[in-house]
């Protein structure tokens, strides 16, 4: 359901690709959440000021649901608000422990 994916990965990509990567992430892991129970908007939020941070706390909460409370999502919210990219190779490492088992 979940792919694993490498935190270091997320992050550098996301550094080399200026940004391009994480946006990608972002599509990709919401659909999975998605496809595991969470209801995360349309990715086009991403783009749309203000509404970019509507969609990010949807997504925390996605996460919080899919990690049953492990990763907590406002916790989620605040490593991605004021961490970038560094918060999300901490989530992607939150939901390689569930794609685990």
């Amino acid at each position: 359901m979940l792919t694993q994916r490498s935190p270091v990965g997320v992050l550098v990509l996301s550094i080399v690709t200026f940004g391009l990567y994480g946006i990608y992430w972002y599509v990709v892991t919401k659909g999975e959440l998605n496809d595991a129970g969470a209801q995360i908007p349309t990715a086009l939020l991403i783009i749309i000021p203000i509404a970019n941070l509507y969609f990010q706390w949807k997504f925390c909460e996605g996460v919080e649901q899919v990690t049953d409370g492990q990763m907590s999502g406002a916790m989620a919210f605040i490593l991605l608000f004021f961490l970038g990219m560094i918060g999300a190779a901490i989530i992607q490492d939150s939901l390689n422990k569930v794609a685990q088992g």
